[in-house]
């Protein structure tokens, strides 16, 4: 008779077939907070993916602010993540180029001040994908790597003791009550840890609140500083333009061309008699394209390993892409998102747009 005992719900709540018997189903409750629970997991796990694409869309970059450990860059032991943002790299190619046109250049000297501007923002930046994975990606990872791996655990030992459960009840009368009555109470006890595990997410989802409102903050401090650098940088650039608009144009005065003395007929050629200059063979040293000469290996690989074929010239930006040239036939060996691909070439491993290839032979599924 203790068999009744057993909460009325879970047998007025729908039953499946084990075995030709009547099989334990979850209530209602128990299963809608199992639905909002894998919900949330999966809204987790792509925020995550897209926060870090968001902050970084280049894939070598955003392998390396996914293993950043930001614990040593709040102690000061590290001045930056680890890559070059893209600002750091216009302002650092503004400068080189500012200094080549030299003090006398309104453009040098536009271009030094725009340079040093983009420095800065790179720095910015640099700050605002610290705080992002600190206060927001990071715990959010911690949420899927403790809390709702958690749950899946409670989850699958669950199941395992409702089936225990329902396969010696089908067994009645044919084993002890006690082992019957022993496989109820895990069961029950299973549940009510699941059911607890559940609810506690659910019920502090304030604190993914928090997190996300960590993100606006970065996002907005970001925004404030980099509004103020090129504020700055707008104010020094209609300044020289005022000044140079205020200073007298200088007039171009062509130097008096000196008289030239083409000589006696005879010494046309500084007093050596003119002879043909010997024509110079195409050789190695002399080519009419400075792209390099592409060897078989190149472009005629073996089409049995997945593969594609370059449509355009390809020249690296940052650290982890691959370069090649028009023809060259790459060997595919991952793909990191819809956009980009990794691969090899000449024992070259790195990542180059989708756009640029053709594939020959696909990834395998």
């Amino acid at each position: 008779r203790w068999l009744w005992g057993f909460r009325k719900s879970f047998w007025d709540s729908g039953s499946e077939k084990v075995g030709g018997a009547e099989g334990t189903k979850l209530d209602d409750d128990f299963k809608e907070m199992e639905k909002k629970v894998d919900v949330t997991s999966k809204a987790v796990t792509e925020v995550l993916a897209r926060t870090i694409e968001y902050l970084q869309p280049n894939p070598a970059s955003r392998a390396k602010l996914t293993m950043l450990n930001t614990v040593s860059k709040i102690r000061g032991q590290v001045k930056n993540p680890g890559y070059p943002q893209s600002e750091g790299l216009l302002g650092e190619c503004m400068i080189r180029h500012g200094k080549e046109l030299g003090g006398e250049s309104n453009f040098g000297d536009a271009l030094l001040d725009a340079g040093e501007s983009m420095k800065r923002l790179a720095e910015v930046k640099d700050s605002l994908d610290i705080e992002v994975k600190q206060n927001f990606i990071d715990p959010l990872q911690n949420l899927c790597e403790k809390d709702l791996k958690e749950i899946q655990h409670h989850l699958k030992k669950l199941e395992g003791r409702r089936l225990d459960f329902d396969y010696k009840k089908k067994r009645q009368g044919k084993i002890p009550d006690e082992e019957l009555r022993q496989a109820l109470e895990k069961f029950e006890e299973s549940k009510e840890v699941a059911e607890t595990s559940m609810h506690n997410l659910l019920e502090t989802d304030i604190e993914q609140v928090s997190q996300l409102s960590a993100l606006v903050d970065a996002q907005l401090d970001y925004h404030r500083q980099a509004v103020q650098i090129l504020d700055e940088l707008a104010e020094k650039l209609k300044r020289r333009m005022r000044e140079a608009s205020s200073r007298p144009r200088r007039e171009y005065k062509p130097k008096p061309r000196e008289p030239f003395d083409l000589g006696e007929p005879e010494q046309s050629n500084g007093g050596f008699p003119c002879t043909t200059a010997p024509k110079i063979a195409a050789s190695s040293s002399f080519r009419s394209s400075d792209k390099p000469i592409r060897t078989p290996s190149r472009s005629m690989l073996p089409l049995d390993q997945p593969s594609c074929k370059a449509l355009y010239d390809f020249e690296p930006e940052n650290d982890g892409e691959l370069g090649f040239r028009e023809g060259d036939v790459i060997t595919l060996t991952n793909q990191i998102d819809e956009n980009w691909y990794e691969g090899m070439l000449d024992g070259q491993s790195g990542f180059f747009p989708l756009s640029y290839v053709e594939v020959l032979v696909p990834l395998p599924q």
